[in-house]
């Protein structure tokens, strides 16, 4: 969490994690030039570093991808989602950088503005085989430069959490203009098996992925909890939660984190400010619920911020009896401090 918003909040973590990442893209791009100028010896170092970027960018997108899922299904994975952004912003820079060389290569050498060559060389959008592919990756690199530009949390706070999770959400929609791109594109030279391959893995592997994930979810949803007369609702034992870590349930189609502290229950939306962070699978450090994804913390009594920071997540009425948690679903109201 920061009082002010600045460029980059450097801390050990961070520093790894880009120190990680900047390794691994030069790293497999050297690998990649490398061995293609020794399979491919007729290939130029410009045609090289187009397909060394394209595939790296598709491989990195693919991993962003997953991440999410992953953390779903398993909390080990919490480290990579932390600083996920990083990797969307690197996403788009090699995809620019691919698009860059794609466009100098092939529509810089004529008396046709380049982005209009890109769009005019080739209008054969009814044929399979001659469809013009550019295009799509023109407007997949859209997509992820919009994401880019919106990274920072300046813009998560200006814009509002709902409306920027919208815009992010996107990226699925660059995802599937990415995999016509290369499947299209494919299809106008020498199909690779190898590609082919690469590629249906790719996919099963996201698309999988994500209904796995979804599936647990909503298994989680449905699972029937006993109403009281007074509208309570009975969500179990008290010493059934770890002291310290919450137990999530789903209560009139909200889903609420519920949290057992020194002895006592703390009601919350599950639901974090800052990026809608699963608040239920976090723990309480320093005696305030702490979001997983992103650090953001909250007081599991009143769901407010600490001071300096202002916001609030809406909590639920609680009582004890019999060494049972029982929660009004009703929120009391949430939203910034007054």
């Amino acid at each position: 969490m920061s009082v002010s918003y600045k460029a980059i909040l450097w801390n050990p973590q961070k520093r790894v994690y880009d120190f990680v990442l900047a390794t691994g893209v030069f790293l497999y791009l050297a690998l990649f030039t490398g061995a293609g100028s020794i399979i491919h010896s007729n290939a130029t170092l410009e045609t090289l570093l187009i397909r060394g970027l394209g595939t790296a960018a598709f491989l990195l997108l693919h991993i962003v991808l997953c991440i999410g899922p992953l953390c779903r299904l398993d909390s080990r994975f919490l480290p990579l989602l932390y600083n996920r952004r990083h990797l969307g912003v690197t996403t788009f820079l090699l995809g620019l950088g691919h698009g860059l060389f794609s466009l100098i290569q092939f529509h810089a050498l004529g008396d046709v503005n380049p982005l209009v060559s890109l769009f005019t060389s080739n209008t054969r959008y009814l044929s399979l085989s001659q469809f013009p592919f550019q295009s799509l990756g023109f407007f997949a690199l859209l997509i992820l430069y919009v994401m880019a530009a919106t990274s920072h949390d300046f813009w998560l706070h200006t814009l509002s959490a709902p409306v920027w999770k919208r815009i992010h959400m996107a990226v699925y929609l660059a995802y599937v203009l990415l995999v016509a791109h290369v499947l299209l594109g494919a299809l106008q030279s020498n199909t690779s098996s190898l590609l082919t391959l690469c590629l249906g893995v790719g996919m099963v592997t996201v698309i999988s992925l994500h209904i796995t994930a979804g599936l647990r979810e909503n298994a989680a949803d449905k699972v029937i909890v006993k109403l009281e007369n007074d509208g309570y609702v009975d969500i179990g034992r008290l010493d059934a939660i770890p002291d310290g870590r919450a137990k999530t349930v789903c209560l009139a189609g909200e889903r609420i984190a519920v949290f057992h502290h020194d002895g006592k229950a703390s009601a919350l939306s599950n639901v974090c400010r800052h990026q809608n962070g699963p608040l239920g699978e976090g723990r309480i450090i320093d005696g305030c619920v702490t979001c997983p994804w992103h650090g953001y913390q909250y007081l599991p009594e009143t769901g407010a911020s600490p001071p300096p920071f202002h916001d609030r997540v809406p909590t639920y009425p609680t009582r004890l009896a019999s060494g049972h948690v029982f929660v009004l679903p009703k929120p009391n109201p949430g939203g910034p401090q007054s």
